[in-house]
C-alpha cells in the first residue's frame, strides 16, 4: 500500500542551530505491519528522532501523521 508521512518538527536544535518549525513530507510503498511496527516504536520511544537524525540533538514537540494515498 502507498502511504504519506507528515512529519513535523518544533522547538529544533541541529548542528547548534535553532529552528522553529520543520516539516518532512514523503510518499512510500510499505506494507500494514511496517506501519504498525512505525507507529508502535514512535510512540513508545521518547528519543526516537535524535537518535534517528545526525546532528538533532533536541526537538520541543513533535508529530507523525500516517495516511494511506492509494494502492501499489
Amino acid at each position: 500500500m502507498k502511504v504519506r508521512f507528515t512529519l513535523t518538527m518544533d522547538d529544533l536544535l541541529v548542528n547548534g542551530e535553532h529552528f522553529d518549525s520543520v516539516v518532512l513530507d514523503w510518499e512510500t510503498d510499505t506494507t500494514q505491519e511496517d506501519v504498525m511496527r512505525m507507529s508502535e516504536v514512535w510512540i513508545s520511544s521518547q528519543d526516537f528522532l535524535t537518535r534517528r537524525m545526525q546532528g538533532l540533538t533536541r526537538v520541543g514537540e513533535s508529530s507523525l501523521t500516517i495516511e494511506p494515498v492509494g494502492q501499489a
